[in-house]
């Protein structure tokens, strides 16, 4: 015996149904984020968000123009004036860094986002297809493993008087995907033969759906750590390149100011204050993307997770983590029936 839903109960149904999925959403959203939640990974998004806030703000917190020139003041060490010193030419070696920032970031974050979509495209696909696409899309991926990137960087560079951020961001991301679509392809594999996903299958789900919403939550620690190796990649890429000239040096970025220190001998006359700063930035950046990166695999591998939990737990009792002695504390009730 079946009965019918009177009209008023149906909205509510609906609402309760449709609030059901908001809530199982946002768990899935909030258990694939956890890997951000310890301190490392926090201290390296801090320290990344303050450059992408310097990238932004460049205009504002630049106190020069980087091609502005004084003649007055050439190669002068730090000063009231001039807190990061000037080049040989009296430029202001703070406003530059602060604009090379952009470059930066920008190159950084576009090249792992094209990098990131296709590693997902092919090594998703190619892991949970089977047959021929599956063999093509990993030959595929084996092609770019053994394209060398940097070469190819030059000869595109070399292309173009001036070549854009955004076309040299698009060679590093499309050079920089292989290696992220092997590891979430063999991911994959691993998960396509799990209950829930045979459960979407059997059910008729389509593809994309199946990968959006069973695959993917469940890839996002890789997926992130792709990105976040990526990211590093590019920006030591566009350094490197800028670094050797292969990039012109009117693009500000860091790379370009140590390009310059060099080439007017400021490492040789020990003028500090034009190639350390960059440097230090370059370091500064590096150790934020590694901590990021530490921080995930914390949250992926159990017993990096766990030793860090005991860790955290024995720091808390007062206890010395790196002692090899372990201190065995007894009640008060068993000393006294001792």
């Amino acid at each position: 015996m079946t009965t019918d839903l009177r009209p008023e109960q149906a909205p509510e149904v609906r609402s309760e149904r449709t609030s059901g999925r908001e809530t199982s959403l946002r768990g899935r959203l909030g258990s694939a984020f956890a890997m951000f939640r310890n301190r490392k990974s926090i201290t390296g998004l801090t320290i990344l968000g303050f450059f992408v806030l310097v990238a932004i703000l460049a205009d504002v917190l630049a106190p020069y123009s980087p091609t502005k020139v004084d003649n007055t003041a050439r190669f002068q060490p730090p000063s009231a004036e001039h807190w990061l010193g000037t080049t040989h030419l009296g430029e202001d070696v703070l406003s530059q860094v602060i604009y090379g920032t952009r470059g930066i970031i920008v190159v950084g974050f576009l090249a792992a986002i094209l990098a990131t979509v296709i590693a997902i495209v092919v090594g998703v696909v190619a892991g949970y297809v089977r047959g021929w696409r599956s063999e093509s899309l990993s030959a595929l991926t084996n092609v770019f493993l053994v394209i060398p990137g940097l070469p190819l960087i030059i000869i595109v560079a070399s292309m173009f008087d001036d070549p854009p951020l955004v076309v040299i961001a698009a060679v590093l991301g499309l050079t920089g995907w292989a290696w992220g679509a092997r590891v979430l392809r063999a991911q994959t594999m691993s998960l396509r033969n799990r209950d829930f996903v045979q459960a979407a299958r059997a059910n008729g789900e389509p593809l994309r759906r199946i990968i959006g919403n069973e695959m993917l939550p469940n890839l996002m620690a890789l997926i992130a750590a792709s990105f976040v190796g990526t990211v590093t990649a590019a920006i030591i890429g566009l350094t490197t390149l800028s670094y050797i000239g292969v990039i012109p040096v009117n693009t500000y970025n860091w790379g370009t100011i140590l390009n310059w220190a060099s080439a007017q001998g400021a490492f040789r006359q020990n003028q500090w204050w034009w190639f350390m700063p960059p440097g230090l930035c370059i370091a500064a950046i590096g150790v934020a993307l590694s901590l990021i990166n530490f921080g995930i695999d914390e949250y992926v591998n159990p017993r990096l997770r766990s030793a860090g939990e005991r860790a955290r737990a024995m720091k808390k009792q007062g206890l010395d983590v790196n002692d090899p002695v372990t201190v065995v504390r007894t009640t008060t009730s068993h000393q006294e029936n001792a």
